[in-house]
């Protein structure tokens, strides 16, 4: 398939990757369906995505007819079979291996023969992904970063039976909607998470071990190293069960060196989920 042919992206999943998605697919003119499990995550998809516009409009990034128009471009559902007529389905659902699959099963019965499907996952295998599928050809990793709408990369995942002519659709349709891309083979946490995980469980673990306060940590960083944020408030930012989830299936792949930290497994486990829950390594209103 090429770009060309694509006029209707799918999204499976209305949360916080999701959204940003339907969002960014939208706002680059494409119809959107985008489909959740229930009425409430549809509805709050939708809320984030008008809060979002909204902020890209007060800075001037989009202006309010675009956002309305985006807005318009985009419908909810909580029936897979509305997916039927998508050209491109982005899965943007829990990192959980049994769930994407299931996910791929139901997409790859409902959507048309020359449909291309993409899984935003941060770590899990593509090729295993794929493998629900009786088009493992037409599969691929379409990661995008978070906040979606304002982080520019998309870090595209090649599997083990992911042809070209996909490849190519995942570049082409990432740049389409205002995205740079780079290309990782399908092992253990591709180029982002291989590399970040190791390093904000490092930052918690020195923040535990008494190195320097959680501020002098973060700061020590961004100074350091001209990041944007350090590893603790960026840990944060993500959600500290996200980065949890991410760090023990590449301890499990990859070895020793990407054990989480103690002090994380300890914050998920009392709810401290970061900015989501209002607390995490630092407090949020």
């Amino acid at each position: 398939m090429h770009l060309e042919a694509v006029d209707t992206v799918g999204v499976v999943g209305a949360g916080t990757m999701g959204n940003g998605i339907a969002q960014v697919s939208a706002t680059a003119g494409y119809d959107v369906v985008m489909r959740d499990v229930s009425e409430d995550l549809v509805s709050a998809g939708f809320e984030d995505i008008r809060e979002s516009l909204d902020n890209l409009v007060a800075r001037g990034t989009v202006t309010a007819s675009e956002a309305e128009a985006a807005q318009e471009r985009i419908t909810g559902t909580t029936a897979v079979e509305d997916l039927a007529d998508a050209d491109l389905v982005v899965e943007a659902v829990t990192e959980d291996m049994d769930v994407k699959r299931s996910v791929f099963e139901e997409l790859d019965a409902v959507c048309g023969p020359e449909a291309v499907l993409a899984s935003n996952t941060s770590t899990l295998s593509i090729t295993t992904i794929a493998s629900a599928t009786d088009r493992p050809a037409q599969v691929l990793g379409l990661h995008f970063m978070n906040p979606v709408p304002v982080m520019k990369g998309v870090e595209i995942v090649v599997g083990e039976k992911t042809n070209q002519s996909t490849v190519r659709l995942g570049h082409e349709f990432a740049r389409d909607v205002g995205k740079e891309t780079w290309e990782a083979d399908d092992k253990p946490g591709f180029v982002v998470n291989r590399v970040l995980m190791p390093w904000i469980n490092e930052g918690i673990r020195a923040y535990d071990e008494g190195v320097a306060d959680k501020a002098d940590i973060d700061r020590g960083l961004t100074l350091g190293t001209n990041v944007p944020m350090g590893p603790l408030e960026l840990a944060d930012h993500i959600g500290l069960d996200v980065v949890l989830d991410a760090s023990e299936t590449l301890y499990e792949e990859l070895g020793e060196r990407y054990k989480p930290a103690y002090l994380l497994k300890r914050k998920v486990a009392a709810g401290d989920l970061g900015k989501k829950s209002g607390k995490g390594f630092y407090e949020y209103s």
